[in-house]
């Protein structure tokens, strides 16, 4: 292949248009690579394919740019985040045209050992996508250090997209996310047409709901130019970190089949200092909840808009049997094209801690350090991640003891010690007048 040169990105156009030049592909398949430097927190390439039959003609189109945030687990047992990202050389072994009965196939390896696909099915005047394939390689020690597996890992995941006509182009600038297994695809700037008819590209779009008809391509990411639509990430008064009103308490839910195996009720809120106080109040009205069940371990996935990620971990202590918070992450992303802006996590908790089979419950602020740059604010929380039965909260063992219940008996305490005082006070006051009476009689 050509050798790859950075250049800024441009606008979708058609492959005929421009004059950069390809070399022809063995199988008649061409593909354009553009570097792009982004400025701040991270390097992406976008992706352009240009496939072509046997007769020279165009047959699919895709732009896209794509980066993964994976969790592996360590050689110590704990777990880390990676943040995978395309880099030079790329190639595209195994892309398909395809036809009225065989699949179209985008097919692209990058790194150490790390591929991506997604296959196109084609259904009268439709086309939709269906399978997206990844397989990252854990032995990539620059992007896994030391990772207690090695050796590649192979996640697949239905594509939700609606059927789309066979002319249409389908865009969206937007952010779009995948997350199974610990991995978390992540796609921006997207234009594709697979089953292209007679060599030309569709001038009709087709938009994913997230975008606009007025959108522009994705701006790169600052922490200047971080904002959401319902939770707005914004510089913090001078004299103060904390938001003007406390979040909103959410109510939030798993289930294992047709049984919640998780309840959770809570007001999240961001802080994070780096640079500058940032900050993010969760809205339960844009927040899904997803994760897993365990008899052992929970994790509850909160994503607020594609914005925000926060997971919690629970962990039972069988010993004693009571579960307790082992572990919060939280990950921010610029909603416009999925770059990490920050990412923090801490394994060390010992919080939230009650017997299994009932529930923990605070209404009290409290305070999780995530890291010296993020602490995450919890309000109005009540918590059960296991034994959950009839979708109901079990029995509360509540925080406030700690505190509270202590104020009751300090203060009778103190009640009857200024009583005893004052009666030992007054018989002695009475004991001396009679005393001082006896001698006023001789």
């Amino acid at each position: 292949m050509s050798t790859l040169s950075p250049r800024p990105p441009a606008p979708r156009k058609s492959p005929s248009a421009g004059s950069m030049a390809v070399p022809r592909c063995p199988a008649g398949l061409a593909l354009l690579l553009l570097l792009l430097g982004a400025c701040g927190f991270f390097q992406s390439y976008a992706v352009e394919v240009d496939l072509k039959d046997a007769s020279n003609v165009t047959c699919l189109y895709a732009q896209w740019m794509m980066k993964f945030l994976i969790k592996y687990e360590t050689n110590s047992s704990d777990y880390k985040n990676a943040s995978l990202e395309l880099t030079s050389p790329v190639t595209h072994n195994g892309s398909v045209c395809g036809n009225d009965t065989q699949a179209a196939l985008v097919a692209v390896q990058f790194g150490d050992g790390h591929s991506w696909s997604i296959n196109f099915t084609k259904n009268n005047e439709t086309y939709q996508a269906e399978f997206i394939t990844f397989t990252y390689n854990t032995g990539d020690t620059a992007v896994f250090p030391d990772a207690k597996r090695q050796g590649p890992v192979t996640i697949v995941v239905k594509d939700g997209m609606h059927p789309i006509q066979l002319n249409d182009v389908f865009v969206c600038h937007h952010t779009t996310f995948f997350e199974v297994e610990n991995v978390m695809q992540i796609f921006w700037n997207v234009t594709v047409q697979p089953f292209v008819q007679n060599g030309t590209i569709g001038k009709k779009e087709f938009r994913c709901h997230t975008d606009t008809p007025t959108s522009a391509p994705t701006v790169l990411p600052t922490v200047a130019n971080v904002t959401t639509a319902s939770t707005t990430i914004s510089p913090a008064p001078t004299t103060t970190a904390k938001p003007a009103e406390n979040p909103v308490t959410g109510n939030y839910s798993l289930k294992t089949g047709n049984k919640t195996c998780l309840l959770a009720t809570v007001g999240l809120q961001l802080n994070v200092s780096r640079d500058k106080h940032l900050l993010i109040n969760i809205d339960p009205k844009t927040t899904r909840a997803d994760g897993t069940c365990g008899n052992t371990s929970a994790t509850l996935k909160l994503n607020d808009g594609n914005k925000t990620l926060i997971d919690f971990t629970f962990i039972v202590n069988a010993s004693v049997q009571k579960f307790y918070l082992k572990e919060v992450n939280v990950t921010l992303l610029n909603h416009q094209n999925g770059s990490v802006i920050l990412t923090a996590d801490n394994n060390n908790f010992t919080k939230w801690d009650a017997s299994l089979g009932n529930s923990y419950m605070c209404h009290k602020e409290q305070t999780l350090e995530i890291n010296e740059d993020l602490q995450v604010h919890t309000f109005n929380l009540w918590v059960q991640p296991f034994l959950v039965k009839e979708n109901k909260f079990s029995i509360a063992e509540d925080c406030s003891p700690e505190v509270d219940y202590f104020i009751v008996p300090i203060a009778v305490g103190a009640a009857l010690g200024g009583l005893v005082v004052l009666v030992i006070m007054a018989y002695f006051l009475g004991h001396k007048k009679q005393h001082n009476a006896g001698y006023e009689q001789f």
